[in-house]
């Protein structure tokens, strides 16, 4: 295959005068969904593309966004929704952020404390094979209970405003009919602390990547009550983040870094690769996670309960099939109308744009041509095929933006009577 090269006219016309960047500076946390960076690294793919990857671990996002606007970082392991927050000037330090790359789909879990889990299976038949939705009447339950009881609503962790873990959380809890903005409260907890967190006490429940759930469980503290697929099944979840000027300066880069991340997801992909996969995120440069824990949730394989109880998710981890690093511009769209649903942003048409230009599709077909994977068209809308089924049933169409948001019945500024099915 030909590289091509070039920054299409959606970036800013900088270009070099000089040699281009080389050894990049990339900001990482600790998570399953880093794989293909770090196999990049490791497996030598970005050094048959005349890259170096120098990997950074890092404690939050908070500081890989920081790292990256202040160039301390050239490109960055990031929440799927960071890029997207950065072009509509949201959070603390906003600085413009694209994707030419997403690093796969899958890996979160949402993961309560045994204590709470317990409160839910007293007031619901919650049986082995119950389902995410049957779990979220649960809790809806156990929370009027709560209320008349005059008890301090629980407190659950996520790892960033602008996350995957927000969305998938709030969208799980509403569907159940808990409003997320007043039945519970949310706090920002980093990945590394989330099992941490839950031992202590300090929350009573929480969203995160692997193979942080898993751990809550291996200690004793936690049960998973849903995962990322069966809120969303191919919701985009991180994403490899860039400044614009900078890949308009090293355009020649950004190609062979898609180059290099595209064959490291192909390898990811194959499951004969994932002991040695699993070794490596193990290492304390990595994960610092048991190797065993890795290894099976690779597979998708989760115990659940002390009782013996276990689960399966096919495809937990999609690191390279199904388009799955194709940054698609319905995916922004979708983590945008959630951002408006929870009072983050204003719709508007300009929004709209601005949340787009985010996923730089253009970047990842000019690096890959006729290597590039492109989502089949007739799977575009999200929620529309059926192996691609939102919780709830609903398909979100971009171009009923507004009216997408305004059918769901919890929402910011929507204050209804709360009943365990009304979402």
């Amino acid at each position: 295959m030909k590289r091509q090269s070039g920054i299409d006219a959606g970036a800013p016309a900088v270009h070099s005068s000089g040699p281009e960047q080389r050894v990049l500076r990339a900001g990482f946390i600790p998570l399953m969904d880093a794989s293909i960076l770090i196999a990049a690294a490791e497996m030598g793919f970005a050094a048959a593309e005349g890259l170096k990857l120098d990997l950074v671990r890092d404690v939050s996002w908070a500081n890989v966004r920081d790292r990256l606007a202040f160039r301390q970082f050239d490109i960055a392991h990031m929440l799927s929704p960071m890029p997207i927050a950065s072009m509509l000037d949201l959070g603390s330090n906003p600085s413009p952020t694209i994707t030419p790359f997403s690093l796969g789909r899958g890996g979160n879990a949402i993961t309560l404390s045994l204590r709470l889990f317990e409160r839910m299976k007293a007031v619901a038949d919650l049986t082995e094979d119950a389902s995410a939705i049957d779990h979220a009447w649960a809790l809806a339950a156990v929370l009027g209970a709560m209320r008349e009881n005059g008890e301090q609503p629980p407190t659950f962790g996520m790892t960033y405003p602008f996350s995957s873990h927000n969305y998938e959380f709030r969208y799980w809890l509403a569907a159940g009919g808990v409003d997320p903005d007043r039945d519970v409260k949310l706090v920002v907890v980093p990945p590394p602390l989330t099992s941490d967190a839950l031992a202590a006490g300090a929350i009573d429940g929480f969203c995160v990547g692997a193979p942080w759930n898993m751990v809550a469980y291996e200690r004793g503290g936690g049960r998973i009550v849903a995962a990322k697929q069966d809120i969303w099944p191919s919701a985009p979840e991180k994403v490899v983040g860039m400044r614009p000027d900078w890949a308009a300066t090293n355009a020649d880069t950004v190609s062979r870094l898609i180059i290099a991340l595209d064959k490291a997801a192909r390898w990811c992909d194959q499951q004969a690769n994932h002991d040695h996969l699993a070794e490596m995120l193990a290492s304390p440069r990595y994960i610092l996670a048991p190797g065993d824990i890795i290894r099976r949730v690779l597979a998708g394989e989760f115990s659940l309960d002390a009782f013996g109880h276990h689960r399966l998710i096919r495809d937990y981890f999609v690191f390279h099939r199904q388009a799955a690093n194709f940054p698609q511009a319905n995916q922004a769209l979708w983590i945008y109308s959630q951002m408006i649903r929870w009072g983050q942003v204003d719709f508007s048409p300009e929004n709209s744009a601005r949340a787009q230009s985010a996923y730089r599709a253009d970047l990842y077909q000019t690096a890959l041509g006729d290597a590039a994977q492109v989502p089949d068209p007739a799977n575009l809308l999200p929620g529309a095929s059926a192996d691609d089924r939102f919780m709830d049933d609903r398909i979100f169409d971009p171009s009923r933006m507004q009216d997408y948001i305004a059918g769901f019945k919890v929402r910011a500024g929507a204050r209804l009577p709360r009943t365990p099915t009304e979402d």
